[in-house]
């Protein structure tokens, strides 16, 4: 599996240490819709939350891709980065690692609000 997909199937998987999903019954026009039929909204800030609410440390989650990669229990090092970079069509420069890990981060919360995920918008910006 991909490391998108597995970033992916973290949150929409329904895995054993998955919050249950929600339906949002009004969601504001700044958060895109899903598709009609997709299934009921994820509410992603709350799923990450209880994720960190289970680990011993500290984790800078919200703005931090390694974070929130090691939240996940996946691999957070700079190739798995650069692999994730890939997998998403990063085009700018890879040895900028600073510049990288900013874009990977809101690509990938921009991910979860296209696919039925609920995203705080600060977390897209």
């Amino acid at each position: 599996m991909s490391i998108f997909g597995s970033i992916m199937g973290k949150i929409f998987g329904g895995g054993p240490h998955a919050p249950p999903v929600t339906a949002a019954p009004v969601q504001p026009a700044s958060v895109p819709q899903a598709p009609a039929g997709a299934a009921p909204t994820v509410d992603v800030e709350a799923i990450l939350i209880g994720f960190a609410a289970q680990r011993p440390e500290a984790l800078d989650w919200r703005s931090s891709i390694v974070d929130l990669m090691k939240l996940l229990d996946l691999d957070s090092s700079l190739a798995a980065r650069r692999e994730l970079a890939k997998e998403l069509k990063y085009d700018g420069d890879m040895n900028d690692s600073a510049a990288m890990n900013i874009w990977l981060h809101k690509q990938v919360m921009r991910q979860f609000a296209a696919n039925g995920g609920k995203v705080p918008a600060a977390f897209r910006s």
